[in-house]
């Protein structure tokens, strides 16, 4: 009887390290995207525009900076990059709010916000790690009517970007 629980006891011994190293890695903690105005990946998490993967992880639209597209050049987010897809367009003021919802707090090189490939705004972190809300006043200047807003949060010590769009009404 010893016999057998001291066997039971080094074979589970031995088990427990094999299932550490091949169980899943759990997949990152996420990251960040714009809530307000909703931005298209907010409008499939709240069900308000019907979509498919991303409506489980709007923080996820992660890809290397300096890309243009609302999926951040994700196959897998691509539906956010189609502009007939009946987003819903907000109103707004010349000079509107933009509140990002951070689910992962990385150190932050810039914020940068562009309409129609044209930078309209951008804030300087300096390398900060910020909270889990972000909020930037952008002015629009000129710009009028209905305008995509795209939201780019520039991450310090990676070569990655978060990307969201926002369609809205300038003056609207």
């Amino acid at each position: 009887m010893h016999f057998k629980r001291k066997l039971a006891a080094s074979l589970g011994a031995g088990i427990a390290p094999l299932l550490v190293l091949t169980l899943p890695a759990s997949p990152a903690s996420a990251h960040g995207y714009v809530d307000s105005p909703p931005s298209r990946q907010a409008q499939c998490a709240a069900g308000t525009v019907e979509c498919g993967d991303i409506k489980y992880e709007p923080q996820s639209v992660e890809g290397p900076k300096g890309l243009t597209s609302c999926s951040g050049g994700n196959q897998k987010f691509s539906e956010l990059d189609d502009d007939s897809k009946g987003w819903t367009v907000t109103p707004v003021g010349k000079s509107t709010e933009f509140k990002w919802h951070l689910t992962a707090r990385h150190s932050t090189s810039t914020w940068q916000y562009f309409v129609g490939g044209s930078k309209v705004a951008e804030f300087d972190d300096g390398g900060a790690q910020p909270g889990e809300t972000v909020t930037h006043q952008v002015d629009f200047g000129g710009l009028s009517g209905k305008q995509k807003v795209l939201a780019v949060w520039n991450i310090a010590d990676t070569a990655n970007a978060f990307y969201a769009c926002i369609d809205v009404n300038i003056g609207g």
